[in-house]
């Protein structure tokens, strides 16, 4: 593999206002599991839409005209980074909302006795709206974790598969609270052999690096805009023939078209066409850090900006990492080394994580303190939802300024 370049912190985190906000200096932020900071791109197209598009788009009048071609730009430019066509990739008001409309569809076109597999290492959105199906006499089935490592075993999915009644297997790339990456390409890979469709719930791991949907193989892939320095909606990809395969759920002159077929109700617009200045963001991360291969396709910046991305935020966590296993008064939940995990650090201290975090706060330390909707994953590996979990979470432009302030401050506070 070619040797990536190093990267420029100074350069990313100028892309964010936040970095530069007066109210924010000192304080180090790692909640991003809970939505990141916004792109100064996708700030100024969302700003550019409230005055000068704020109409209803695509008729022939110029400011309505100008605000369909936003919107229709920002699905086109995400739809070419993760290598799908355009109309395979939808927008919803949340994931939770877009997974509930895609159960919907699928309680329509399901029979008694058809079964599902879902996991209790998923935040509760890619859970509980296909755990419902069991009203309509559709077998639920549990693909379970490791109660010790929170690891989801492919084997143990293989015995689900094994009688040829699932039509749906549905987990995600990367829990909210174990971190682990799942290696999504094998098991997409056995899903389909298995004659079902996968569902992946991206929303943990996009904001580490867009993903790639060919090479994945997923039939089904979600995340959050939020989370990945967007503006609030879903984002939601469906292969052509699946999402032609299932029922239209929106209003019926809406069928025929593959991008609105699952989205029952109108999503933003401006915030549909600010997402274009999340590809805008990617690109110019890419550009600035590879100069001369400008012209590679945008499917492949994707590619090259996912490793850039990746290798930076490993090399941030092994410190925080070296630091936590040291430890023998808490519990990291998922993997002890950077390449299998997400910077998502999910820490069991045997008491209630909420005032922890309002202790860190004292000290310039933006996190949290809960179950973070990942009460099956918690229960499963013996921890209570209640007290929850401290969560630590960062991405890419998380300084190491900010890590050893981290650091500095859980000293103090543990």
């Amino acid at each position: 593999m070619t040797a990536l370049p190093r990267f420029d912190t100074d350069f990313t985190r100028a892309q964010f206002p936040a970095f530069a906000e007066p109210s924010l200096q000192g304080q180090a932020f790692f909640e991003n599991a809970g939505g990141s900071y916004t792109c100064a791109q996708v700030i100024a197209r969302l700003t550019r839409f409230y005055h000068q598009r704020k109409v209803q788009p695509y008729s022939a009048y110029e400011a309505s005209r100008l605000g369909g071609e936003e919107m229709d730009e920002a699905r086109s430019r995400l739809a070419a980074m993760m290598g799908i066509d355009g109309d395979e990739l939808s927008f919803g008001p949340s994931t939770t909302a877009n997974t509930y409309v895609l159960s919907q569809a699928f309680r329509q076109s399901l029979n008694s006795g058809d079964a599902v597999v879902v996991t209790n290492q998923d935040h509760e959105a890619n859970s509980g709206a296909w755990r419902r199906l069991a009203e309509a006499g559709i077998e639920i089935r549990e693909w379970q974790i490791d109660p010790e490592t929170g690891h989801l075993d492919p084997a143990r999915l293989a015995d689900l598969l094994a009688d040829g009644r699932v039509k749906l297997v549905a987990f995600p790339h990367c829990s909210n609270v174990v971190g682990e990456i799942n290696d999504v390409a094998s098991i997409a890979a056995m899903v389909r052999a298995a004659g079902a469709v996968s569902c992946v719930d991206g929303v943990s791991y996009a904001p580490h690096g867009l993903p790639d949907i060919p090479a994945l193989g997923a039939d089904i892939y979600l995340f959050s805009a939020y989370k990945t320095y967007g503006p609030h909606q879903g984002i939601m990809v469906i292969r052509r023939a699946v999402a032609e395969a299932l029922p239209n759920q929106a209003h019926h002159f809406n069928g025929d078209v593959l991008y609105k077929r699952f989205t029952p109700a109108g999503p933003d617009h401006a915030q549909i066409a600010a997402c274009a200045g999340m590809a805008d963001y990617f690109e110019a991360l890419h550009d600035h850090h590879f100069p001369a291969q400008t012209s590679r396709s945008p499917r492949e910046k994707n590619a090259a900006v996912h490793a850039l991305m990746r290798e930076q935020e490993r090399a941030l966590s092994e410190p925080l990492l070296a630091w936590l296993s040291a430890r023998n008064d808490l519990r990291l939940l998922g993997p002890r080394n950077a390449e299998g995990r997400a910077p998502t650090f999910a820490l069991d201290l045997g008491r209630a994580a909420a005032p922890v975090a309002a202790d860190l706060a004292r000290s310039g330390i933006m996190a949290g303190g809960g179950n973070f909707y990942a009460q099956r994953p918690l229960q499963a590996m013996g921890v209570d939802p209640a007290p929850g979990v401290l969560r630590l979470s960062f991405t890419h432009y998380t300084s190491e300024a900010e890590i050893a302030q981290l650091i500095s401050a859980l000293e103090r506070h543990l």
